[in-house]
């Protein structure tokens, strides 16, 4: 997986900037995102290795499953890849690019792990508190980890924030102990 990120990173950056210098990041971002959807099945992976396919037939069958009204740029992307045999790795270039699209619209992403499902009431609430905390905007994945006991534990970059039950233990725990 790791040299599947390795063989993607330049092509998500080349993308990205590609689409960034022609004002296109959202049409690019959900383009890619379809791509990458048809990238990952099964079947669409056996036909990009599949010798009998040509390569236009190829770039043919992952922009026909996409969906997508492909531009002129994002056709020739796709046959780009298709021709240097990196079709298989369209996922991880979806989502470098929009790690890429987030850092440059400033917005951050925030894992949070709770005990237990949070209503989305609760999240809207959560999500606006991180936001005023971190002065960004935020994309917030929720996880559930029941081992956190109850609370939540919040991770933003290399900042954490753990106001689940079994971080106040360990913190206990760690005083009563010096």
């Amino acid at each position: 997986m790791a040299e599947n990120v390795t063989l993607a990173r330049p092509y998500a950056e080349a993308v990205f900037a590609l689409a960034r210098e022609s004002g296109a990041l959202d049409a690019w971002s959900a383009a890619l995102g379809r791509l990458s959807l048809v990238a990952a099945d099964e079947q669409v992976l056996a036909c990009l290795s599949n010798p009998r396919l040509s390569p236009a037939q190829v770039t043919q069958l992952l922009l026909e499953s996409a969906s997508i009204a492909a531009t002129g740029e994002q056709a020739n992307f796709v046959q780009l890849l298709v021709e240097n045999e990196r079709a298989q790795v369209l996922p991880e270039i979806g989502e470098l690019f929009e790690a890429l699209k987030s850092a440059h619209d400033g917005v951050k992403d925030a894992l949070v792990s709770s005990a237990f499902p949070i209503d989305s009431a609760a999240l809207a609430q959560l999500t606006t508190d991180i936001e005023a905390h971190f002065k960004s905007k935020v994309h917030v994945t929720v996880e559930i980890d029941p081992e956190l006991i109850g609370g939540v534990r919040i991770a933003v970059g290399d900042e954490v924030i753990d106001a689940s039950v079994r971080g106040k233990l360990a913190a206990m725990t760690a005083a009563l102990q010096n």
